[in-house]
C-alpha cells in the first residue's frame, strides 16, 4: 500500500471512529434495539403532474405548498432540455414531503406520514364535449387524455422504485398504490395508461393471478356479489370505503381507482362480475382470510350458481339413459349428426356398462366386450358415414340402469381434389382479367366438408411508394393475409356476439344500456342490441372521427381509442327514429365491439384471437399483424397512395405510403388504434374457411362447439323489414342481392362484403362456402378529383358477382354429371 493511500485509509476511519464515539457521548444515553418496532414508510405512492417538467420543478420546488421526495421527467420534453434523464429528488426519505394530502389506505390516514411519493411528469391533452344547448344537460364535459408512459421514463421510476423497497421492507406489494387509491374521486393520478403490471413484472406492488380470476368468474358471471360485499372487499383491499349497501359517489369513485388500477382496459365504474372476480382473485393472493370470509358470505347468500356453459365439445352429446324419454317409443335415444362418406368417428365415454348396441346409419358398429368401467373409447366412423345427415340409434345398454356418454365431433375441412369440380371457368375469368391489369385475388371454396378449391391469382403487391410499378412484383400466395375490411363485422364482432348469446351472456332482445350503463340519454336507452345489429338503431353510416373537418364538428375528432369509443357511447346523435329503415353503419358496429368488450371484459382482439380463433387451430387471422409477428411480405397491399385516393383527399396525418399490413379504415387506423368492431382484421382464405366450415357444421368444427345450431338459426335468419339482412348478416333473399351472391345462391345463403375488395358466400342448402379475397383497392384511382374510382374495382372480379356465379355453375354441373 503507498503512503497516500495509507494516509487516507488512516483518517477516514480515524473519522468514522470520532463520528461514532462522539454521537454516543452527546446522546448521553445507552442504546438497546428493541425487537417492537417497525419502520416508519408504509407506502409507496405513485403520482403524475399533469404539467411539464419545469411547471413540475417550480411547484414542487419553489411554491404551490406542495413536494414530493421524488420528480421523474420524461423524454422529448421542451421544458427538461436535451439532459439525459435522471431522477430528481426533491425531500430526503426520512422527512415528510407533502404530496398525498387527504387520504387513507388501509386504516391509515394522512400518508404524508407514512409515504414515499413520486411525482413522474405527463402531461395530458384536454377536450370538450359539445355545449349542453346541443347534447343536452350534463353532456357537456370535460375529458383529458393522457400519453402512455415515456418507456425510459418507466425504467428510471422500476430502479428507483426498486431501491426504495430495499431500503423500506415495510411497504409490501399492496402498499405501492397511486394517488387516486388513497384519494378517489379527488384525484385520478398516475392514471390509466399507468403500467402497473410492468411495475408488478420488475418486483413492484401487487397483481392477481389469472386462474384465480377465472374461479370467481364462473360463480360472479352469472351473479355478481352484492354492493355490500364489493364495499366491503375494497375496504378489506385497504380503500377508504363505507359500507352502505347503495351505489353512491364513494362506490363509483372507488370502483373508478380500482379499476384504473387493475381494470384499465375496463373503466366503467359497475361493480359487475369482471371487477369483483379481478378484486377477490387480488384478495386471495395477499389477503386470504379475508377473501374466503367474503366468499362464505357470498355463498351464504345464495348466490353460489358457477357458470355453466351452454356449449358442448362437439356437435353430438348422448347421456344415456336419456332425459326425459318420450312416451312415443321409437323417438328415444335416437340422434341425427352431420358427417361425410368416409368420415367421421365417434367417442364412447363409459361410466358402469358392461355392453352396448349403437347402431350408425343402421348398422351395429364393433365395440369393445365388455366394456371397461371408466375408460373412453373412440372408434372411426369412416365405412358407415355418407354425405350429409346420418343416424344414430342407441339400441341397448347392459346392465339396464348403466350409464355411457357418446360424443360425435364435427366435419373438420380437408384439402382434397376428390371432388373434381371443373373450375377451369372461374381461372379463366380471374387470369384474363390479371393480365389485364387486376392486382390479384386468392380464391376458396369449400364444398361438403372439402377445400375443393384454393388458388392464388395475380400479385400481393404491384406498386412502390410513389407509384411506380415495383421491378418483381411481389406474387400472391394461397396463404397471403389480406385486409378483410368490413368482413371483419362477420368473423370477429358476429362470432363473437354468437358466442356470447350461446353462453348465456348477451341477449340481443335487451337495451344496449343493459350491458353498457353509460349508453343512456338522447334516445339511447331505447335501443336494443338487435337495432345495431339490424343497422335500424338510426346511427349515420360513418363519422370520420379520424378529420378535424368531420360532418359532425370538431368535437368529434379524435385520434385516441378511448376517447373515440366516449365519444361513441355519450355523443354521437342518431340521424333517424330506431327501426325507422336500415342504414348500414360502421357505427353500429363500432359499438357492438364496445360490447363485447365491455361483456367479456377483454379487448376485441384478444378476446377472438384466444377464445374463437386459437381452439380451432386457426393462428392466420389477427388485427394489428405488424405488431403480431407478420411481415408485409405475408399481407397483400391495398391503397397505392395511402388515404389519398390518389393524392384527391387530404387531412392531418394522412397516410400517402403503400398500405401493407396496416388497416386502410381510417377510422379504425387513426381513431381506434387499429382494433375495431367494424374493420381491423387480417386474414387468409384457408382460416375464414375454417370458420365456414364450423357454421355449415351449425357451430361446431371438430370437438370444438362455438355456437349453438338455435343461435346461428337465430342470426341468420330474415328482418322482419327487409330479407338482405339478417342479424349483421347480409342474405341472399330472394334474389336481392345477385350482385354478390349471384343467380344461383339458395335463399338461405348469407355473407358480407368488404371495401378492400373481400367477399364472403355460404350456403346451407349446397353445403358451399365461397370466399374470395382480392386487393382490387391495390390499383390505380382513376377520375376527377369529386368522382373516381380505383381501377381494379372495373374488373369483374373486383365485383364479385361473376367469380361467385361461375362458383356455383361448377358446383351444379358438378352435382348434374354425378346424380
Amino acid at each position: 500500500m503507498n503512503k497516500d493511500l495509507l494516509h487516507f485509509f488512516y483518517k477516514t476511519t480515524l473519522f468514522a471512529f470520532l463520528v461514532v464515539v462522539l454521537s454516543s457521548c452527546s446522546s448521553g444515553y445507552t442504546f438497546k434495539q428493541s425487537q417492537n418496532y417497525s419502520k416508519r414508510i408504509k407506502f409507496l405512492v405513485m403520482h403524475y403532474t399533469a404539467i411539464d417538467y419545469e411547471k413540475s420543478e417550480r411547484v414542487l420546488v419553489d411554491e404551490g405548498g406542495l413536494s414530493s421526495h421524488y420528480l421523474v421527467p420524461e423524454s422529448n420534453d421542451p421544458s427538461y432540455g436535451d439532459k439525459e434523464l435522471e431522477v430528481i429528488q426533491l425531500v430526503h426519505e426520512q422527512d415528510r414531503a407533502w404530496h398525498a394530502g387527504s387520504s387513507y389506505w388501509q386504516g391509515r390516514t394522512d400518508l404524508n406520514d407514512h409515504s414515499i411519493g413520486i411525482e413522474i411528469v405527463n402531461v395530458p391533452t384536454c377536450s370538450y364535449s359539445q355545449p349542453k344547448e346541443q347534447m343536452g344537460a350534463n353532456s357537456s364535459q370535460r375529458f383529458c387524455v393522457f400519453p402512455d408512459y415515456d418507456p425510459k421514463q418507466i425504467e428510471l421510476l422500476i430502479k428507483l422504485s426498486q431501491d426504495i423497497l430495499a431500503r423500506n421492507p415495510d411497504i409490501g406489494p399492496t402498499q405501492v398504490v397511486g394517488h387516486a387509491d388513497i384519494a378517489p374521486g379527488r384525484k385520478s393520478d398516475p392514471g390509466p395508461r399507468f403500467p402497473w403490471y410492468q411495475l408488478y413484472q420488475a418486483g413492484i406492488g401487487a397483481w392477481y393471478e389469472q386462474q384465480d380470476v377465472d374461479f370467481y368468474w364462473q360463480y360472479f358471471s352469472v351473479a355478481p356479489p352484492s354492493i355490500a360485499l364489493m364495499q366491503q372487499a375494497l375496504a378489506d383491499y385497504g380503500y377508504g370505503i363505507d359500507v352502505t349497501a347503495q351505489i353512491d359517489k364513494q362506490t363509483l369513485d372507488t370502483l373508478s381507482a380500482f379499476q384504473a388500477h387493475f381494470l384499465p382496459w375496463q373503466m366503467n365504474a359497475q361493480a359487475d362480475g369482471k371487477t369483483a372476480s379481478v378484486l377477490f382473485a387480488l384478495l386471495k393472493r395477499y389477503k386470504p382470510k379475508k377473501a374466503e370470509k367474503l366468499f362464505a358470505q357470498y355463498q351464504e347468500l345464495g348466490k353460489a350458481k358457477p357458470h355453466i356453459l351452454v356449449l358442448g365439445n362437439e356437435q353430438l352429446l348422448v347421456e344415456y339413459p336419456q332425459q326425459n324419454p318420450s312416451s312415443r317409443i321409437d323417438v328415444n335415444n335416437k340422434y341425427r349428426f352431420k358427417s361425410y362418406q368416409g368420415r367421421g368417428e365417434i367417442i364412447i365415454e363409459n361410466i358402469n356398462a358392461q355392453r352396448a348396441e349403437i347402431i350408425v346409419n343402421g348398422e351395429t358398429i364393433n365395440i369393445a366386450e365388455p366394456l371397461l368401467a371408466e375408460h373412453t373409447y373412440r372408434y372411426s366412423l369412416a365405412r358407415r358415414t355418407h354425405d350429409g345427415t346420418n343416424t344414430l340409434y342407441v339400441k341397448s345398454v347392459y346392465p339396464e340402469d348403466a350409464q355411457l356418454r357418446i360424443r360425435i365431433p364435427a366435419p373438420t375441412l380437408v384439402s382434397t381434389d376428390k371432388e373434381r369440380i371443373d373450375f377451369s371457368s372461374v381461372d379463366e375469368l380471374i387470369e384474363q382479367e390479371v393480365a389485364a391489369g387486376f392486382p390479384g385475388a386468392v380464391l376458396g371454396v369449400v364444398y361438403k366438408g372439402r377445400m375443393v378449391k384454393l388458388s392464388a391469382y395475380g400479385h400481393a403487391r404491384k406498386y412502390e411508394n410513389g407509384g411506380k410499378t415495383l421491378a418483381s412484383p411481389q406474387p400472391m400466395q394461397t396463404d397471403t393475409l389480406f385486409d378483410i375490411a368490413s368482413n371483419t363485422k362477420m368473423f370477429a364482432t358476429n362470432l363473437a356476439l354468437m358466442h356470447l348469446v350461446s353462453r348465456g351472456l348477451l341477449d340481443v332482445s335487451k337495451p344496449i344500456s343493459h350491458y353498457i350503463k353509460e349508453y343512456t340519454g338522447q334516445g339511447r336507452d331505447v335501443r336494443l342490441v338487435e337495432d345495431l345489429l339490424t343497422h335500424t338503431a338510426g346511427y349515420p353510416a360513418v363519422v370520420d372521427f379520424h378529420r378535424v373537418d368531420n360532418h359532425l364538428g370538431q368535437a368529434y375528432y379524435s385520434l385516441n381509442s378511448e376517447w373515440t369509443k366516449y365519444l361513441i357511447t355519450h355523443a354521437v346523435p342518431f340521424e333517424m327514429m330506431r327501426g325507422q329503415r336500415h342504414v348500414y353503419s360502421d357505427v353500429d358496429y363500432m359499438l357492438l365491439g364496445m360490447l363485447v368488450e365491455r361483456i367479456t371484459g377483454m379487448p376485441l382482439d384478444a378476446y377472438v384471437e384466444t377464445q374463437l380463433y386459437g381452439p380451432l387451430g386457426i393462428n392466420t387471422m389477427a388485427f394489428n399483424p405488424l405488431q403480431k409477428g407478420f411481415t408485409p411480405a405475408q399481407i397483400a397491399a391495398t391503397e397505392i397512395h395511402g388515404n389519398t385516393r390518389g393524392g384527391r383527399i387530404e387531412f392531418d396525418g394522412v397516410r400517402n405510403y403503400v398500405l401493407q399490413g396496416e388497416v386502410h379504415d381510417e377510422k379504425a387506423f387513426y381513431s381506434l388504434e387499429g382494433v375495431a368492431g367494424h374493420a381491423g382484421l387480417f386474414a387468409n382464405v384457408e382460416s375464414v374457411a375454417k370458420l365456414t366450415q364450423m357454421l355449415l357444421n351449425s357451430g361446431s368444427y371438430g370437438e370444438v362447439q362455438l355456437v349453438s345450431p338455435n343461435v346461428i338459426d337465430q342470426f341468420i335468419k330474415p328482418t322482419a323489414t327487409d330479407e338482405s339482412y339478417g342479424l349483421g348478416w347480409r342474405r341472399a333473399g330472394n334474389g336481392a342481392r345477385t350482385w354478390h351472391f349471384g343467380p344461383y345462391a339458395s335463399p338461405r345463403a348469407y355473407g358480407h362484403t368488404g371495401w378492400t375488395g373481400t367477399v364472403t358466400v355460404i350456403d346451407p342448402e349446397y353445403d358451399l362456402a365461397v370466399i374470395l379475397f382480392t386487393n382490387a383497392r391495390h390499383s390505380e384511382v382513376v377520375g376527377s378529383e369529386t368522382r373516381f374510382e380505383f381501377k381494379g374495382k372495373e374488373f369483374e372480379t373486383g365485383k364479385y358477382g361473376s367469380v361467385v356465379t361461375r362458383v356455383y355453375e361448377a358446383i351444379l354441373q358438378h352435382r348434374h354429371s354425378n346424380s
